[in-house]
């Protein structure tokens, strides 16, 4: 037996590391670089060890989590990422600074598609008011590292701040060592066939192509920000950080505000109203001339993101709840090669045309996501009434 409250509260905990996680190694990158006497390209390839072992450790968590439980994979992967962000603070190699980059990549990734596969499995009756509710640690997890770096830099080293950071693992790690977690699903065995039957199921590809999508946008959105205040609106790149932060602040609002929204609407026609809000706000963003509108079509995006993740990894889980992490591995690996290969494009857009016109990639692959959902709706009803025939 597992109390789910407290169960809910170690996944919000366990999705704030992961936030913690991802936004770490860029604000430090120039100080690594500085230390340890490396150009942009190598400080480049440290972002994508860490962006390797995300993705490594979305691979394989889930299989493992059906097969295993939570409890032990969860407190083995605090361990690492403890390890990593410990490594980072007091390697004296290059070497050893790329292994402990990687370490805690690893465990950040197994321990989101852990998370999001637990909120799921524990909210049968909500899963996508749980994990929207999930989201918003990880948003307040990715705006604090920033936050902190920027008022402790002029006081410490970064080392030792990440050393300091380091030791937050502790909360989670305690919280995962003395309380009940769900029993693995497939006790006797993973089911391989079933597992890898998954990669065939139409619906579930279609979902994974959305959150490629989504998460290629939230990466470019949230990445070039302020590059695009800086370059575009000619405002100095110190202020322009500041306005990166109205991102994940519209995200995070909005994802406070999805579990009401929820109670009294159908899931897919509330999906479509975010979705043409984040168009609305790119549009907007796309022509702004000036600061304000600018400001406020970044809040929009950001607002009309939230919705995306959690809803989908909800109909996942619904659809695919006797193997749900091998099928949140299946999707969150799809949405992590979005999120990386969408910053490059926009990079590669940005050196030839300007970043005003790579952002375009954000409204073109909104429309392409609403023909998708809407693909998958009319499947999924086409489903419903074949078996209400029969």
């Amino acid at each position: 037996m597992y109390n789910r409250r407290l169960v809910f509260w170690a996944s919000c905990l366990g999705m704030l590391l992961f936030g913690i996680t991802m936004t770490t190694l860029g604000p430090i990158l120039p100080k690594i670089m500085a230390d340890f006497g490396i150009d942009k390209a190598n400080a480049g390839a440290l972002v994508t060890l860490m962006s390797l072992g995300i993705l490594v450790g979305s691979l394989i968590f889930g299989p493992l989590v059906d097969r295993y439980g939570y409890k032990g994979l969860l407190i083995f992967c605090s361990v690492l990422v403890l390890i990593g962000l410990e490594g980072v603070a007091f390697s004296k190699s290059l070497s050893l600074l790329k292994l402990a980059i990687f370490v805690f990549g690893f465990g950040g990734g197994i321990i989101n598609g852990g998370t999001n596969a637990l909120v799921s499995d524990i909210s049968e009756e909500g899963r996508s008011a749980g994990l929207a509710l999930l989201g918003v640690f990880f948003g307040i997890g990715a705006f604090s590292i920033p936050l902190i770096l920027g008022l402790l830099l002029d006081h410490f080293t970064y080392r030792s701040i990440i050393a300091g950071v380091g030791v937050f693992v502790l909360v989670p790690l305690l919280f995962f060592l003395f309380i009940n977690f769900p029993e693995a699903k497939q006790k006797q065995g993973f089911p391989i066939k079933e597992g890898t039957g998954l990669l065939k199921e139409a619906t579930l590809i279609l979902f994974g192509v959305i959150l490629f999508l989504e998460s290629g946008m939230e990466t470019t959105a949230g990445g070039w920000t302020t590059t695009f205040f800086n370059e575009e609106l000619s405002m100095s790149a110190n202020t322009a950080v500041y306005f990166q932060s109205l991102f994940w602040i519209g995200m995070m609002s909005a994802r406070i505000l999805l579990g009401t929204i929820l109670k009294n609407n159908r899931p897919y026609r509330i999906l479509y109203t975010f979705i043409s809000l984040a168009f609305a706000g790119s549009i907007l963003l796309l022509f702004s001339r000036s600061v304000v509108p600018a400001a406020i079509g970044i809040f929009i995006i950001g607002a009309g993101f939230a919705a995306v993740y959690p809803m989908i990894l909800g109909f996942v889980g619904d659809l695919f709840s006797q193997l749900s992490g091998t099928a949140f591995s299946i999707v969150l690996v799809m949405a992590l090669i979005g999120g990386m290969i969408y910053p490059w494009l926009a990079g590669v857009l940005g050196d030839a045309y300007g970043l005003r016109i790579s952002f375009i990639i954000i409204p073109v692959s909104l429309i392409v996501m609403s023909l998708i959902l809407w693909m998958i709706s009319h499947r999924t009803n086409q489903q419903v009434k074949k078996s209400i025939n029969t």
